[in-house]
């Protein structure tokens, strides 16, 4: 974690390391399994994942605020704005951010960027005209102690195996459904068996490093919602702000909600779109009742000066 003010929580640190451990696990065993399977594809997967890898490390600020139709604001631009970033980096010591508004209704946040001098914190248009200043402290504090504590690296990290996996799932499935399970003679029987061994294993350690990664999605959230909590000390209105981003994405048009959904994992609260949905089991947020559980006790701990 970076040098700032941001309190660390020692519980969800240890959390967080043991989840990292078993992704470290399952990807020692993954490419152990995938070298014995298919030694000669083995080098050629892996540098393709490491391309993605890279490219998602380096350029995530710029990819994510393309992808968002975020810009950079000037202070001239966006004063109130600017104005608390620049109070919660006072409080915090920490070194202010690139400033960026994305034109959307969709009330949400986010920070990317591999490390502090490469973050932008984003805010939506929608989140601007429905949070008062002291809620958008909130939600901004929030955001900046995820730039503190290098959660988009840590995140691109974790997300390398399930990124690799996944790849060689789909490229190994595309190439079957071509023909490549049902080869006729002895050499490309071979072929086809060792083919569909690599998208099982695939497939496994896809799954297992998309459960970990969630789980270590959740964890991070929850640490950024305490460290935002305690520098501001304010926890009712992050609380406040969590209550009402969350009432009013329940309010945006599914079509709207669909195509923000894919960037969850930077967002303040997931944007989720009404009725079941894979992202309400596998989310990459714990639930608003958990968040404000947690904010509760926070607000408890500082009234008794804790």
């Amino acid at each position: 974690m970076a040098r700032t003010r941001y309190a660390s929580d020692r519980g969800l640190t240890s959390r967080m390391l043991v989840t990292m451990f078993l992704l470290g696990l399952v990807y020692v065993v993954f490419v152990g399994a995938f070298f014995v399977i298919a030694p000669k594809w083995g080098g050629i997967a892996l540098a393709v994942a490491v391309v993605f890898l890279l490219a998602q490390y380096f350029f995530s600020d710029r990819l994510t605020l393309f992808a968002m139709h975020g810009r950079e604001v000037s202070p001239e631009e966006a004063p109130e704005l600017h104005g608390v970033i620049d109070r919660i980096c006072a409080m915090s010591d920490a070194p202010k951010p690139k400033v960026a508004i994305a034109d959307t209704d969709v009330p949400n946040a986010f920070a990317t960027g591999r490390n502090q001098k490469k973050a932008v914190v984003c805010v939506t248009t929608g989140l601007l005209r429905r949070l008062d200043p002291v809620e958008l402290e909130g939600v901004l504090a929030h955001e900046m102690a995820h730039v503190a504590h290098r959660d988009v690296a840590v995140m691109t990290i974790a997300s390398f195996l399930g990124v690799c996996a996944g790849l060689i799932t789909r490229f190994g499935l595309e190439w079957g459904l071509w023909g490549g399970f049902n080869r006729r003679d002895n050499n490309d029987q071979n072929t086809g068996l060792i083919l569909l061994m690599v998208v099982a294993v695939s497939a496994v350690a896809y799954a297992i490093s998309f459960l970990l990664t969630r789980a270590l999605s959740r964890y991070r959230e929850l640490s950024a919602d305490r460290a935002a909590a305690l520098l501001t000390g304010r926890p009712s209105a992050l609380a406040s702000a969590l209550t009402k981003v969350s009432g009013e994405i329940a309010r945006i048009p599914s079509r709207d909600l669909r195509s923000a959904e894919p960037f969850n994992a930077f967002f303040f609260a997931p944007a989720l779109t009404k009725g079941f949905s894979v992202s309400a089991l596998f989310s990459t947020h714990p639930s608003l009742d958990k968040r404000l559980a947690q904010l509760q006790k926070i607000s408890g701990q500082l009234g008794r000066g804790e």
